[in-house]
């Protein structure tokens, strides 16, 4: 990646919008992410319509950032058992971070709340693409009933996520991946 002085204005636009996004929520003013990226408002209303818009291409950018740190190095040599309990180890490792603050994606959409946001749109694509990864691991592992189980592991994800974000639960201590073992067991997932 390249250093901020070398890097373009819209990769520092993009970069200051992660990171004052996910840090402080979306409602940070179109000042502060300009100032955080040295990008004059002009140059930025030149490169993007509008911080809606700025904040669905941050979004989109993290992506393959996001998805990479949820899943195992050689996903083909793990059990769909072990490729789903990695998701939640790792969300436990991260929430120990001082600086965690849940999903990226599940916290817009609950501070958006507008569904026909373009960043609204962007997360609600990640979610549901997690959402049919735990399905397809949930019927290659041999569940009863792999949509059903796909949707308790997102409440899961997503609630555990949103608690040790909000810093009322703690992750590290196994509880969260204790809990989906035992919903893997229940349905069946070798």
């Amino acid at each position: 990646m390249a250093t901020k002085d070398k890097a373009s204005p819209r990769d520092r636009l993009l970069d200051a919008a992660a990171q004052l996004f996910y840090r402080e929520g979306v409602s940070v003013g179109v000042e502060a992410l300009c100032r955080t990226a040295g990008v004059s408002k002009r140059s930025m209303y030149q490169l993007f319509d509008s911080k809606g818009e700025m904040l669905a291409a941050s979004l989109e950018r993290r992506i393959p950032w996001y998805e990479a740190q949820l899943s195992p190095a050689e996903p083909d040599s793990a059990t769909p058992r072990e490729r789903i309990l990695y998701v939640f180890e790792q969300m436990a490792k991260a929430s120990a971070d001082p600086g965690y603050r849940g999903c990226p994606y599940l916290a817009v959409l609950v501070e958006l709340k507008d569904l026909e946001h373009p960043a609204s749109e962007v997360a609600r694509a990640v979610k549901e693409r997690m959402e049919e990864d735990f399905r397809r691991q949930a019927e290659q592992g041999g569940a009863h009933d792999p949509e059903l189980l796909a949707r308790q592991l997102m409440l899961i994800f997503d609630g555990a996520s949103a608690r040790a974000g909000a810093r009322v639960e703690r992750l590290d201590d196994g509880l969260a991946t204790a809990t989906v073992t035992a919903l893997l067991d229940a349905a069946g997932v070798r």
